[in-house]
């Protein structure tokens, strides 16, 4: 089980320090009077700090690395 979720962390890691982060559209309402409705198309970003990524690549790697074998 260890192993398994140390293989996850390092995935997951190696992925969060190649892509730093991500952008979405979002729709929101601007104006909403009775039938008139407007909207506009607005870009959201989430972003995460690249040590983050280096911390569960490690973290992964030191759990695979001390993992029993069964």
């Amino acid at each position: 089980m260890n192993k398994t979720i140390g293989i996850v962390l390092i995935v997951i890691g190696a992925a969060m320090l190649i892509w730093t982060g991500f952008t979405y559209t979002k729709k929101e309402k601007i104006v909403d009077a009775g039938p008139i409705q407007i909207s506009a198309d607005r870009q959201k970003s989430v972003n995460w700090p690249p040590y983050l990524g280096g911390i569960l690549l490690v973290g992964g790697i030191v759990i695979v690395a001390t993992a029993k074998k069964s």
